[in-house]
């Protein structure tokens, strides 16, 4: 099966960590950047690391962007750099761009150019930590709407040794289980088990990837507490 490959333009702090996610995922990764130091830290970490203007179309084409199955444009601070990029990409043949906004304004324009992504890093990060400060018990947190999330909690010890048929989730709570992720043994991997059945017994270590309307989860977690 072909990996997919990726460039990443724009070597910041959430462009370097997103191209090397990306390579340790097993994917090929094209990074680029105008800073020469931001390149050399990830020349030896990605498929191929590149100097260059990404305004320039010929310099793009040159570094075989034109190839990739996805573009992303993580340059924020500067957002005249970064419409011109995505039009760039856009003019090259890239079908499927992810761009960084800085503001909704900016990324209203950039999904009217094409992007067929937009992302705030900072308002999602803000978003996790306020969730995570309301609701201590949570690991993680994705929100899917205003108002339906999945979050992630450690296994409390009043669902230990249950079953999901005898905790009632749906009923009692209003919340879906969608997956329990457990740890078979201290030295072993990490196992997923999504969408466990209803005599799947709760284990003391367990993660519960719970499925619910915000409040409901709110609810829970204070009642956890």
């Amino acid at each position: 099966m072909k990996r997919r490959q990726f460039a990443v333009i724009g070597l910041g702090r959430f462009g370097s960590a997103m191209a090397l996610t990306l390579a340790e995922l097993g994917s090929d990764v094209i990074g680029i950047d105008s800073d020469p130091e931001r390149v050399r830290q990830l020349a030896d970490v990605i498929t191929q690391a590149v100097e260059l203007d990404a305004i320039d179309e010929k310099a793009l084409k040159a570094a075989g962007v034109q190839d990739v199955d996805v573009a992303i444009v993580s340059i924020g601070e500067n957002i005249e750099s970064n419409l011109l990029v995505v039009m760039q990409l856009r003019e090259i043949g890239i079908r499927e761009i992810v761009a960084k906004a800085v503001t909704p304004l900016h990324g209203r324009i950039l999904e009217k150019i094409g992007v067929t992504r937009v992302i705030f890093p900072e308002r999602e990060m803000a978003i996790r930590l306020a969730h995570s400060l309301v609701m201590p018990s949570v690991i993680d947190y994705i929100e899917l709407s205003r108002d339906f999330s999945i979050v992630e909690l450690p296994a409390p010890d009043l669902f230990v040794g249950r079953t999901l048929k005898q905790l009632e989730l749906r009923p009692r709570f209003g919340l879906t289980l969608v997956a329990i992720k457990r740890r078979p043994q201290p030295d072993l991997p990490e196992v997923t088990n999504i969408a466990p059945a209803a005599d799947e017994i709760i284990q003391r270590g367990d993660v519960l990837a719970l499925l619910g309307n915000n409040e409901r989860l709110a609810k829970l977690d204070a009642l956890l507490r």
